[in-house]
């Protein structure tokens, strides 16, 4: 009979040839197919959209539940589940830390608040923040969730996903209005991103808060879907301010993008 430490030793080796990899790469593309579609789905439909077999599936969603990481629903259907949101909470720290000096920068350039968000399942997370030096200022609190089609940063974001995939977060979000300004259905929305592809650079006018605009860029090649923005009061985030903003923006945010990559490698 081998000794207890023998067994524990050969119990901590990694799996042999590419298999143990191989597995952990397949789950953690389930894990992000399940954000992709809204958080919830059926193993058909992670079949369909992964191409993997459905014995493969069901292997490894029942270690993702004993590990707490999706848990299955009462209709069969499985979600993410609560230990990835201390995962997410840490993360989301770390790339505030990482980003907030590039921030810093674009508010004493630009004068006004810059914020850095991203998109997670059918909201914008906001995920740092350096505030105005200006007496009226904008005030958005790190961690608040708003729905993407009324702000800058949301536009920034589903800018460059395909029509269809913007169109399925829309239904199911509802596109309710913020303010009278707020875009509200589909068309006008998917209009307004061809806009936004055009001129490199998205604006909330007046459609999260009455009185207030909010210029956006994406931050290209990061590891994660970002975008960065600054907001301000409509009087000083004008059409002049907006050429002078939005070349910072787009050098800042490809800063940005440097430091999340070198961060992330």
């Amino acid at each position: 009979m081998p000794s207890s430490s023998a067994s524990t030793t050969d119990a901590a080796k990694p799996a042999s040839g590419s298999g143990g990899v191989q597995s952990l790469e397949r789950a953690f593309d389930l894990l992000e197919r399940m954000a992709d579609a809204g958080g919830e789905v059926g193993l058909s439909e992670l079949s369909a959209s992964s191409g993997l077999p459905l014995p493969t599936i069901h292997r490894l969603m029942r270690t993702l539940v004993a590990c707490g990481y999706v848990r299955q629903q009462t209709n069969r259907r499985y979600a993410l589940g609560p230990r990835l949101i201390r995962l997410g909470e840490s993360a989301s720290r770390l790339l505030g830390t990482w980003a907030r000096p590039c921030l810093a920068r674009l508010v004493d350039e630009t004068g006004e608040t810059a914020n850095m968000a991203l998109l997670d399942g059918d909201e914008v997370v906001y995920v740092a923040q350096v505030p105005s030096k200006h007496s009226m200022r904008m005030f958005t609190e790190v961690g608040r969730r708003v729905l993407p089609h009324t702000t800058g940063v949301g536009k920034a974001l589903l800018a460059h996903l395909p029509a269809d995939e913007v169109r399925a977060l829309l239904g199911r979000t509802g596109m309710p209005a913020a303010t009278e300004k707020t875009i509200t259905t589909p068309d006008r929305f998917l209009a307004a991103l061809e806009d936004v592809r055009a001129a490199g650079y998205a604006m909330d006018d007046n459609e999260q808060e009455l009185g207030v605009r909010c210029l956006a860029v994406p931050v290209l090649g990061s590891p994660t879907a970002a975008a960065i923005s600054i907001s301000g009061p409509a009087g000083r985030v004008t059409e002049k301010a907006t050429e002078r903003i939005v070349p910072m923006l787009q050098e800042v945010a490809a800063a940005l993008s440097e430091v999340l990559t070198t961060a992330a490698g």
